[in-house]
């Protein structure tokens, strides 16, 4: 049985059992990753994967089951599941499958040619990268992490209405961790690449960047306590954003679990603030023409010039809400139930680069990574607490390394505290990115 057959008998089945309205969700992938220790590859995995759920309304509810079998008994198996599903669900909420839009945005995130990228290619990138770190500079004494990975996946929504979408990406990471050791100082800097050409993976730029982090961060020491001018820089700022990313779900104002509920049309961040949601993106990691639920994607300002435009919505959520889906609905794997997630979410970038941002600050910190967000990290009152790095600012220039020290605040503040958004926008890794960002004071715990 060819899965065209597979998917056809399903939703004939799925009829045939009184299930009022059904969808597919099919979900293949290809994953390489390999990491490189002292020259020799280790932790090498290639797998691929191939699972479907079905989504069906039987008698007003909504029913979820998944397979990854794609034969004949499966087809019975998936529809007894889904009534069974339907019959025990509390929720009381109207759902929907979603017949589909008159037409669908173009958004390219596949390129051909990185699937033909050979094994050998890739592991003797990161055998390269090593080989070129510890040579950079001798106080350079290991890698501690240097992997590679790839991946390709497709993802096809097929419904009862005739629904029929696909699409493709694939992607291609290097991530790396050097160690640098002088006396009895030890520090660490990493570099990435995140890229759909493998020909932009560039071994000596990955090593030089992790090599002089690493370097400049021997030195490092805390400042004192206090509260200090500051800009979160482009490689931290999206890890931030990303703690707080929730709060902008309707979902989540819906359940009580963000206090942006009720605030459209509110000034909720500086006039500097402007939070963008694209998901047709070019070469963005969350591009997409399509949601979860098969609702065409488009690009929309979640908080324009400080002002909050709108949550973001799937089906479910807009319907509670009165408004129209914003096509950002979600699935955790094609087993997952249908949530809210952005796409490509980033503050939007200015005109000004961090040098120049620097000089406008004249004293104060850069803050250039944070840890313990997990743990630090209130998604729900704003609050954080979080280990920090970075350097001094000092007239207007990068002057001393700093480490072991705490900063805090509020999130929600913190976006009103904005006095300028940089124009060096970055996507360090995932789909959440920003530029470096002026925040104001920030409330600085060291020495």
């Amino acid at each position: 049985m060819t899965i065209d057959q597979f998917i056809h008998a399903l939703l004939d089945e799925a009829l045939k059992a009184g299930i009022e309205a059904a969808e597919i969700y099919l979900a293949s992938g290809d994953n390489f990753r390999a990491m490189c220790v002292k020259g020799e590859i280790t932790n090498y995995t290639v797998n691929a994967t191939r699972g479907l759920s079905l989504r069906g309304l039987y008698r007003g509810k909504m029913g979820y089951a998944a397979t990854e079998a794609f034969d004949e008994a499966a087809v019975a198996q998936l529809v007894e599941a889904v009534k069974e599903s339907a019959s025990l669900t509390e929720d009381e909420d109207v759902q929907e499958i979603y017949p589909g839009d008159k037409e669908y945005p173009t958004a390219v995130n596949y390129n051909p040619a990185l699937d033909q990228v050979d094994e050998g290619r890739k592991l003797a990138l990161i055998q390269d990268i090593e080989k070129k770190a510890l040579a950079l500079d001798e106080r350079i004494t290991a890698l501690n992490y240097n992997m590679i990975s790839t991946s390709s996946g497709e993802t096809r929504i097929v419904n009862s209405y005739g629904l029929n979408l696909t699409h493709r990406d694939n992607l291609a990471v290097c991530y790396i961790s050097a160690t640098a050791k002088e006396g009895d100082r030890v520090s660490t800097g990493s570099g990435f690449k995140v890229t759909r050409n493998f020909d932009e993976m560039d071994a000596d730029a990955i090593a030089k960047e992790a090599v002089d982090e690493a370097l400049f961060m021997l030195k490092a020491a805390p400042v004192p306590s206090g509260a200090y001018r500051a800009i979160i820089e482009a490689k931290c700022m999206p890890d931030m954003l990303g703690a707080f990313a929730g709060v902008f779900s309707a979902e989540s104002a819906q359940k009580g679990l963000s206090l942006l509920a009720g605030k459209e049309g509110e000034m909720i961040a500086s006039e500097a603030v402007t939070l963008m949601d694209d998901p047709l993106l070019p070469g963005g990691l969350g591009s997409q023409p399509f949601d979860a639920e098969g609702v065409a994607t488009f690009t929309k300002a979640v908080i324009e010039k400080g002002r909050l435009t709108t949550l973001l919505h799937n089906l479910k959520t807009a319907r509670k809400a009165g408004v129209k889906t914003t096509g950002n609905a979600a699935k955790a794997g094609y087993a997952g139930a249908v949530n809210v997630s952005p796409s490509n979410f980033f503050l939007a970038p200015g005109e000004k680069s961090l040098a120049e941002l620097m000089a406008d600050m004249g004293e104060g910190l850069v803050i250039t990574e944070v840890s313990g967000l997990h743990a630090g990290a209130n998604a729900i009152s704003g609050d954080f607490s979080l280990i920090a790095q970075g350097y001094t600012v000092k007239n207007g220039k990068k002057d001393q390394p700093v480490e072991q020290i705490t900063v805090a605040g509020n999130f929600y503040q913190l976006l009103k505290n904005i006095r300028a958004v940089g124009s060096d926008l970055l996507f360090p890794g995932s789909s959440i990115g920003s530029p470096s960002v002026d925040v104001g004071e920030i409330a600085v715990a060291g020495k």
